[in-house]
């Protein structure tokens, strides 16, 4: 027999191909039943999510061998970047089809995709995650603030806590802004608002807000009464301030000279009125007389031995078309005229006693044969003499420096009081 061949159980065989996670398509080089015949050719496979280690193509050889090994291995995904002030956690690692959420701390709010998938191109689905702080920061202020002004002022100080804020994230914060007064400041009646404003270091911000109510306790506004002035404190009607009363020349003020706005917001005292002044000419003596005029009147004391003085004629000549001015300076004018026992005294059409014109003029020491003139402040003060007829523009000159005639002067202009 000539050459020679093997049968089918002579042939090499090599061992059954098994691919964990994969599959074998294999080729015999006749057709052969069996797939690990010497010739064998069988292309390697894997499953999906698997990657091939190895040839892709095992041949059987004669020494009953693969020529080769091959192993699918699981597909793996690049590790994932921890994010700041987060985490994730994953089913599976980085493994082919493991999921992966991410998470943030407290205060943090996730940006991306939360859930992500190892793809079987080894790629994570989705977008990278990272957790940014969009949450602004808590500040809580006070409840409104009421204060009532204290008497006589038209402001009250207030006073508050300044408040504290806190970063639900890091619990830094970067700035605080106070917008209106800082507390312990002067409040003036009204509504205030207060305004305060954090921001975090990611430049969230942060506001909070509350109003200080300032009120002032007022009572009925006065007003001046007929014939007379009023001069107020504060604000006028508030509480604690005071007004003042007096009365133009001529008249005399009855009632409360001054009265305070109390705190049930009514007025002490009770409402003055300007009478016209009714001077006692019966009194026993000149004492009692200057009284009536003291702090009301400014006395002007004319005094002549007769009527027919020539002095005196002249003096009343220059004093009849002044006598607005007189009135606007509070000035009354009193004539000694004679000498005793056969004096009179006069006071515009009231007749002295003659024995009460003599004690004027001894108290006065005004001299009985001679024209002289006195001119008495509201205090009953010597103020100036003159042995001869004075003009009006000297004597209102001398009274108009009289320190409350200054004050009288502010408050004429003040409601336009004027001679024409």
């Amino acid at each position: 027999m000539s050459g020679f061949s093997f049968s089918v159980l002579e042939t090499p065989w090599c061992s059954p191909i098994k691919v964990k996670h994969g599959y074998a398509n294999c080729r015999t080089p006749q057709g052969e039943y069996y797939k690990n015949v010497l010739g064998t050719r069988c292309d390697i496979r894997c499953q999906k999510g698997y990657e091939l280690h190895g040839p892709q193509q095992l041949i059987c050889q004669s020494s009953k061998r693969w020529s080769g090994k091959v192993l699918c291995k699981q597909k793996r995904c690049p590790t994932l970047s921890m994010p700041t002030n987060g985490g994730f956690k994953c089913l599976d690692g980085a493994y082919f089809g493991s999921r992966c959420e991410y998470y943030c701390s407290p205060g943090y709010q996730l940006k991306g995709d939360r859930i992500v998938t190892c793809m079987d191109n080894k790629v994570w689905s989705g977008r990278p995650a990272s957790c940014v702080d969009t949450e602004p920061p808590r500040i809580q202020c006070p409840s409104v603030k009421e204060k009532t002004a204290e008497p006589n002022k038209l402001t009250a100080r207030v006073f508050w806590d300044t408040p504290e804020g806190r970063d639900t994230a890091d619990g830094i914060l970067t700035d605080v802004i106070l917008k209106g007064l800082p507390p312990g400041s002067h409040f003036p009646e009204g509504d205030h608002k207060i305004q305060y404003t954090v921001y975090d270091r990611a430049e969230n911000k942060g506001t909070c807000k509350f109003l200080v109510k300032v009120r002032v306790r007022r009572c009925v506004k006065l007003n001046a009464p007929d014939n007379g002035y009023i001069k107020c404190s504060g604000d006028g009607n508030n509480y604690g301030a005071t007004c003042e009363f007096s009365c133009i020349g001529g008249y005399e003020l009855q009632g409360s000279p001054a009265r305070v706005c109390q705190y049930n917001l009514g007025w002490s005292g009770v409402e003055p009125t300007c009478a016209p002044m009714n001077i006692n000419v019966n009194v026993r003596t000149a004492a009692a007389l200057l009284d009536q005029f003291y702090e009301k009147r400014r006395l002007l004391i004319i005094s002549t031995p007769t009527a027919a003085n020539f002095f005196y004629r002249m003096q009343l000549g220059m004093l009849q078309p002044a006598q607005c001015g007189l009135d606007l300076r509070h000035v009354t004018v009193v004539e000694l005229v004679g000498v005793f026992p056969a004096q009179i005294g006069r006071i515009g059409v009231k007749l002295l006693p003659p024995s009460l014109a003599l004690q004027l003029r001894l108290l006065l020491r005004i001299p009985h044969y001679n024209f002289n003139i006195v001119v008495m402040d509201k205090h009953g003060m010597d103020k100036e003499r003159y042995p001869f007829p004075a003009t009006p523009a000297e004597l209102f000159a001398l009274i108009d420096n009289f320190p409350l005639r200054k004050e009288e002067m502010k408050l004429q202009a003040e409601i336009g009081q004027s001679c024409p």
